[in-house]
């Protein structure tokens, strides 16, 4: 079984992202997706809280929050990245009406508004140049089943032989 590198991402909650920019609330906030940064006019247009129940293939019940962040990449004149505050009193703004589990799974859904828009997760912010970046990284399909036995694996002492997961079809 082959695992799925997830170790460009860790997959970072809402919680963890606002606290690590709030350390720097001045700095422009620069996302990064296929290669390309997001033009200095982007815009967060919607913020969305969900709670998910699903059945994954393996036949095991999965329930998770989930927090939707939509950025629309798209340039308008003069304007500058966001600042790091900017970015937080946009979610502190929608805490007023939502409820936001900080420790939510954080998925973006981004734009140019000719493209369809795709999924991504977030690694944690880094400093460099005086900008704050973020980097979103396609939030691929996987099997949990799979997962979590790749993670037992692991985990487990060399001396003990795998079990393969019934999982899958």
């Amino acid at each position: 079984m082959n695992a799925i590198d997830k170790s460009m991402s860790s997959d970072i909650s809402l919680g963890l992202l606002l606290e690590a920019l709030a350390a720097s609330p001045h700095l422009p906030l620069v996302f990064h997706y296929d290669g390309r940064s997001v033009k200095p006019g982007y815009h967060v247009t919607e913020v969305k809280a969900g709670q998910f129940s699903a059945l994954d293939c393996g036949a095991n019940p999965e329930a998770w929050p989930e927090i939707f962040v939509q950025l629309w990449d798209v340039e308008e004149g003069g304007r500058t990245h966001m600042p790091a505050s900017k970015f937080a009193a946009i979610i502190k703004k929608v805490t007023e009406h939502v409820r936001l589990d900080g420790s939510a799974k954080l998925t973006f859904e981004v734009s140019d508004g000719v493209r369809p828009m795709q999924l991504y997760c977030a690694s944690s912010p880094s400093i460099r140049d005086g900008t704050i970046h973020v980097e979103l990284l396609a939030r691929a399909a996987s099997c949990k089943p799979r997962d979590r036995w790749l993670a037992e694996q692991a985990h487990t002492a060399a001396c003990c032989a795998p079990t393969t997961p019934s999982c899958c079809g």
